[in-house]
């Protein structure tokens, strides 16, 4: 009498069954997880404009937590930028110039990093000194925030902590228009 060997594809199916609902259940839980992650667009920068800042807290190189809401009652200026990022490092010294020539009007810099090792940031710094504090965003949290989605990208506050513009690309913050816009923000409110 011969016994009854159960095919291999039989025994294929009986095994992969729970693997392929298991699979499933995987595929589903990450074409969720896709599809409502807040992925930085061109469009959604926009509507951050006209609202409330985002309060953060960054480390600074000093290794400082320096928050956001500290700097209320002047006017911020919010710089996004790398070190592996020709435009931004061209802008750095005209934005250094705009801080020095505007700080005891009320302006405040803020330049968050977005890069992944503080000993690149620290090094460019060293070569390149700015006035203002340089912040690490390493995990890029406070940069999905504000939908940095290029760089550099700068947004500029009031005193109250609204957003009332965002540049997106290099600038050049020394130049008669800009300081006029900035003198603007800066002036008192009527």
């Amino acid at each position: 009498m011969k016994k009854f060997e159960p095919s291999i594809q039989s025994t294929c199916r009986k095994g992969f069954a729970p693997a392929v609902g298991t699979m499933r259940i995987f595929l589903a839980v990450l074409a969720f997880l896709v599809l409502t992650a807040e992925t930085p667009s061109p469009w959604g920068i926009e509507e951050l404009i006209g609202r409330q800042a985002p309060d953060f807290a960054l480390t600074d190189l000093k290794g400082d937590k320096i928050s956001l809401s500290s700097f209320r009652g002047k006017v911020v200026l919010i710089n996004f930028w790398a070190t592996w990022c020709p435009p931004c490092r061209d802008e750095m010294p005209s934005l250094n110039r705009l801080f020095k020539g505007l700080r005891n009007e009320g302006l405040a810099v803020l330049a968050v990093s977005t890069d992944k090792r503080l000993s690149d940031v620290k090094g460019y710094v060293s070569g390149h000194p700015v006035d203002f504090h340089v912040l690490i965003d390493a995990e890029l949290k406070t940069s999905r925030r504000y939908k940095v989605f290029s760089m550099p990208t700068t947004f500029l506050l009031d005193r109250k902590g609204v957003i009332i513009k965002r540049y997106l690309g290099e600038e050049a913050w020394d130049s008669p228009e800009i300081i006029k816009e900035i003198r603007k923000a800066l002036s008192p409110q009527k």
